[in-house]
């Protein structure tokens, strides 16, 4: 997995360029957590394909794990997507209230993930 630092508003974000799945599992996302900690970076930039199909799956109980993790280690993530494919209505109203909050962003592109953790 690589991993690529941008730097905006004087803060550091860790983007991820992989064309795999990288998170399956919350520790998983504890491990990617621990690696942008040593990049001193407070955000996390991931692509939707990144992410295990059953995170998209709300009744499986992985976002909310995983997502768990991230508030808890205080590490801001943008996740960059085509959401409106997902007709569960579950899942476009947490990826709303996501958008809404300060930690968690579903976004359509690059620029706005890094603005929305620099933000």
């Amino acid at each position: 997995m690589e991993l690529k630092v941008v730097e905006k508003n004087k803060q550091r974000i860790v983007e991820v360029l992989s064309s795999e799945v990288v998170i399956k599992t919350p520790q998983d996302a504890l491990d990617l957590i621990a690696e942008v900690g040593g990049y001193e970076a407070n955000g996390v930039i991931l692509q939707e394909h990144h992410f295990t199909p059953d995170f998209f799956e709300l009744r499986s109980g992985v976002a909310g794990e995983i997502l768990l993790k991230f508030s808890n280690y205080r590490v801001k993530m943008a996740v960059i997507g085509q959401f409106e494919k997902y007709k569960s209505n579950s899942l476009r109203a947490f990826i709303r209230e996501s958008n809404r909050g300060r930690e968690v962003f579903f976004v359509p592109d690059r620029e706005t993930a890094i603005s929305k953790i620099a933000g």
